[in-house]
């Protein structure tokens, strides 16, 4: 079971800051717990509850087999997103959100499959024998792909859900993702609207350390659920071989 998180643990990574008053969407106010020298403080426990239903929602997803896309491009959490994913093997987006990149997967794919040939090439005795103006193109074009798609390059098929950082910045990632009826959690700061996602936790979602012990978090969650996804699978294949052995019993009998 993932370490419980506490009001305090939020509290001490200034989780509950939200933005200036007068930048504020109104939709948050439900969250909002009051105002503090112009800045609205965010209602932590709120933030507990909604982390709660938005851990066990993933939990159950990842357990059922299916993956999880991180996506935050803003800098101070462009890190924390990528090491966490890269930890669990989910797909993430720290790069420029490119359009269609749900919507019209038929052409994310190829790009893939493209950057999967320029890396075979690449280890190819013949990729040596190149003009050297050639191999550069090809180190450059194959840079630039990475750059973009190379936390999906093992994507074959749509995310189940989304985990964002800064829904305001990530409107196109939400917008794709509403049309194909993904689900979507987020960390939800005061200036966002948080009924444009499934899953809004109430945090702010600017400073490092607030990012931080909430992606943490989910992720023990995640890792939870592919434990006990392994788990799963370890009974099944136990329950069939005791069958085929009881089987294999009876017909000896």
């Amino acid at each position: 079971m993932a370490e419980k998180i506490t009001y305090q643990d939020l509290l001490e990574a200034g989780v509950h800051f939200g933005h200036l008053t007068r930048k504020w969407n109104p939709k948050m106010a439900e969250y909002i717990f009051m105002e503090n020298n112009g800045i609205h403080i965010i209602d932590l426990n709120k933030t507990l509850s909604c982390l709660d239903e938005a851990s066990f929602a993933l939990k159950n997803i990842v357990r059922s087999g299916r993956k999880i896309m991180f996506v935050a491009t803003k800098k101070q959490a462009k890190d924390i997103i990528s090491d966490e994913a890269k930890r669990l093997n989910m797909p993430f987006v720290t790069e420029r959100w490119l359009g269609g990149m749900l919507t019209n997967f038929a052409t994310i794919r190829k790009s893939l499959k493209k950057l999967s040939q320029i890396e075979k090439l690449m280890k190819d005795e013949a990729f040596n024998n190149l003009a050297k103006r050639e191999r550069l193109q090809v180190s450059r074009e194959k840079a630039k792909l990475e750059k973009l798609l190379g936390g999906i390059s093992d994507l074959n098929r749509l995310p189940a859900a989304l985990f964002i950082i800064d829904v305001k910045r990530e409107h196109i990632a939400v917008t794709e993702a509403q049309k194909l009826n993904i689900p979507v959690f987020a960390m939800v700061d005061t200036n966002s609207d948080p009924t444009s996602v499934d899953f809004p936790i109430p945090a702010n979602d600017d400073a490092f350390k607030s990012i931080s012990i909430i992606v943490k978090h989910i992720g023990k969650t995640i890792e939870e659920g592919l434990a006990e996804r392994k788990k799963d699978k370890e009974d099944v294949a136990s329950k069939k071989e005791e069958e085929e052995k009881r089987k294999v019993d009876e017909t000896v009998a």
